[in-house]
């Protein structure tokens, strides 16, 4: 799919005449997923003509620009495996000429987005938009929080919950925890133009779920959630992850052909082979975002569907804040150093499922053999489902 580089990391930014939410868009945080950015491109044409009508302000930016400068997913490093308090710190502390590509790529891109959360004028939602080397559908994942899981619910793909306790670092997962509401779309295979259509479609949508625009102010919406709608048929709606294989260089991993995301697999099927011989399927599942580039260190994930009624149950018990119980079940205290953590003894609680503290609105932080770490996401609350927290300042 041919573009042109992008020649500012801004591509764009409409405000409205009266306050109101911001909806952030990031497109090609990697440099060889260029859908976004050209998606960016389109929506930001069709609604220029109607910046009168809005409220609040669409901003549309550029991940990482050298990479995509090289049509490279990464430069030195995977741009959206560092976004920690600690490593930014780090980075600020460091003279520029230490810095690797995607060190100068993480601080402009941090600055242009704390300008728009510091001009905002309520909430901000944020819709970072991927593809993946592998074919298949269309889907979204993000920290499971009340007000992202409302947000992404209005995107008719399947939900995919859990990537951030298996992958660290995101840009979704930081700028969750400081009040954004956020959401990833992968809209399909790096270089098939359907995915170019797929993240346009995805934009109108969260433009009118941000309350930028009202649906009859732009009935596209309405035209794309019926098209994403249509090619996610027959897909499950509500998916956990489960496993997550992972690469490191020199590893020889090579992945098998013809797998596609949300294709079924079996326990001991034969998935890919490396240097130490054949990679297996460690359970049944449904396989997400097979390798199939050169550069990236998941090799492949596995997924499990679940139950829309556990998502109806979880913000039941959230809702009631259930979660303030957990710390009076057996074998299960409170972090003396963390008020929002709680510690699991496996030998005594071992008949509690991960996943039931994952209806309270718990991550795993840290699997120590014979304890668990779960933390209490930040923002997970009713209250902020209707309008998303207010973002807080990310220095």
């Amino acid at each position: 799919m041919p573009m042109a580089p992008p020649t500012d990391r801004l591509l764009g930014r409409l405000r409205g005449p009266h306050p109101g939410p911001t909806l952030l868009c990031i497109g090609g945080l990697h440099g060889n997923e260029t859908a976004g950015v050209e998606a960016l491109r389109r929506v930001l044409d069709r609604l220029t003509p109607r910046i009168s009508e809005m409220t609040g302000e669409l901003v549309a930016l550029v991940g990482n620009e050298e990479a995509l400068s090289r049509s490279r997913r990464f430069v030195d490093r995977d741009l959206n495996r560092a976004w920690t308090d600690e490593r930014i710190r780090a980075l600020r502390a460091r003279g520029p000429e230490s810095l690797e590509a995607e060190d100068r790529e993480q601080l402009e891109l941090l600055a242009v987005i704390e300008e728009v959360v510091e001009e905002a004028r309520g909430p901000v939602y944020v819709l970072d938009l991927h593809t993946t080397s592998g074919s298949g559908g269309a889907f979204s994942a993000f920290g499971d929080t009340l007000p992202n899981r409302n947000f992404a619910a209005h995107i008719p793909v399947p939900m995919v919950l859990g990537l951030e306790e298996l992958v660290d670092g995101t840009l979704l997962a930081f700028l969750g925890y400081h009040g954004l509401v956020a959401v990833v779309v992968e809209t399909g295979q790096h270089a098939e133009p359907e995915a170019v259509d797929r993240a346009e479609a995805a934009i109108l949508i969260s433009v009118t779920t941000a309350g930028l625009l009202a649906s009859h102010r732009l009935p596209e919406a309405s035209a794309a959630w019926k098209r994403l709608h249509r090619e996610s048929a027959g897909l499950p709606r509500a998916l956990e992850m489960r496993v997550r294989h992972d690469v490191q260089p020199g590893d020889g991993f090579r992945m098998r052909p013809g797998y596609r995301n949300f294709q079924l697999v079996e326990e001991g099927e034969e998935l890919a082979a490396d240097g130490g011989g054949p990679v297996v399927a460690p359970e049944d599942g449904r396989i997400l975002m097979p390798l199939y580039q050169e550069q990236g260190e998941d090799g492949f994930f596995l997924v499990r569907e679940f139950s829309a009624f556990w998502l109806w149950a979880s913000s039941a018990l959230r809702r009631l804040k259930a979660d303030r119980l957990a710390p009076l079940l057996p074998g299960v205290r409170r972090d003396p150093d963390r008020p929002d953590s709680v510690v699991v003894d496996k030998g005594v609680a071992r008949w509690y499922a991960l996943q039931f503290f994952h209806l309270l609105g718990y991550r795993k932080e840290e699997d120590a053999g014979h304890r668990l770490v779960l933390q209490r996401r930040r923002f997970d609350e009713a209250r902020f489902v209707e309008r998303g927290p207010p973002p807080e300042s990310l220095e």
